[in-house]
């Protein structure tokens, strides 16, 4: 097996897991320096035994390029496809109508890779489009963007898109609701961006009365496009309940102004759960499915969505990211 290939195999299965964004580098910093090593030489220094004393190359990596360049399938490869979940059986169709994802990271603001990395990855998949989401600047634990850095973004993106065509990038923005509804960036700068997804990071314990004022100020923003993660909820480990809000007005909100309500994919949130899920279908609402990825391995978490739309009765019809970039962007303005 070519141990580059093995190396960057590793490095998407170790995000699709969710392991650290730390470690999962080293295995594509391993793979890039691998890349510019002539073979023979791999093949001696892995019959050597001398594969650690290149840089970044510990043992657990010298033995998954020396398990390939010997010819055998890497053993620390194997181990985690074994160890994946079962896969997800429901929603196929609708996963095959997908044409993008309204929700993805960078290491611009908390994500584990460049843009063009997570670009190159949805490339991969068979996306036509990806929207680019960094958090807003209020959100410091995530590098949150400020108008300066979100503006710098903006020109980087349009050129990555000259590059990647007919491929598009989407600029957008996952912008923090505050406590009075208000949104965490300059509504000017929100006026220029593709997609806007506005979700609640903050203060998520506050009474439910607050809460659904808070968020259905958000919702009735004009700039605002689709509803992020709305309860809030965390199903692993220790978990994190459901922020408290009253479902039925914010659903209703959200039909009236043609936000799309989030079917957030990561396999911690699975957000909203399937009664307010199904509560959202009987108000109107449309959807996006996304995946929030974080990593470039993490942009195939959109089929864990797609089953439980599936679950709902959801259609692609009513699903946002089922359309073209163009057709999307056009539904966009024409909400405006």
């Amino acid at each position: 097996m070519d141990p580059v290939a093995a190396l960057k195999q590793i490095a998407l299965y170790l995000e699709r897991a969710g392991e650290a964004t730390q470690k999962v580098r080293a295995f594509r910093r391993a793979a890039a320096k691998v890349a510019e090593i002539d073979p023979d030489e791999l093949t001696a220094r892995a019959t050597a035994g001398t594969l650690t004393d290149l840089p970044g190359i510990g043992n657990s990596i010298a033995l998954v390029i020396a398990e390939s360049v010997m010819g055998g399938e890497p053993s620390y490869l194997l181990n985690l496809v074994e160890k994946q979940s079962a896969p997800v059986t429901g929603g196929g169709a609708l996963r095959a109508a997908l044409r993008g994802d309204c929700h993805t990271h960078s290491d611009w603001s908390d994500g584990g890779s460049p843009i063009r990395e997570m670009a190159e990855a949805a490339i991969a998949l068979g996306h036509e489009w990806i929207a680019l989401t960094d958090h807003s600047p209020r959100l410091r634990v995530a590098n949150g963007l400020s108008a300066e850095r979100l503006r710098r973004q903006l020109e980087v993106v349009a050129e990555l898109n000259v590059e990647l065509a007919p491929f598009l990038i989407l600029t957008g923005i996952e912008v923090d609701i505050l406590l009075d509804g208000s949104l965490d960036q300059e509504p000017e700068l929100l006026s220029q961006l593709d997609v806007v997804v506005a979700s609640v990071h903050s203060k998520l314990r506050m009474p439910k009365a607050e809460m659904t004022e808070r968020m259905l100020t958000a919702v009735a923003n004009p700039h605002v496009d689709v509803l992020g993660h709305c309860t809030g909820r965390l199903v692993v480990g220790k978990g994190r309940p459901e922020s408290e809000f009253d479902a039925a007005a914010v659903f209703a909100a959200c039909a009236e102004h043609g936000v799309a309500v989030e079917i957030n994919s990561r396999p911690e949130r699975l957000d909203p759960p399937l009664r307010l899920l199904r509560a959202a279908v009987e108000h109107g609402c449309r959807f996006a499915i996304d995946t929030d990825a974080h990593a470039p391995g993490q942009l195939d978490w959109l089929a864990h969505g797609c089953e439980r739309a599936e679950l709902c009765g959801i259609g692609p019809e009513q699903v946002i990211n089922t359309r073209t970039a163009g057709d999307l962007l056009a539904d966009l303005a024409a909400r405006g």
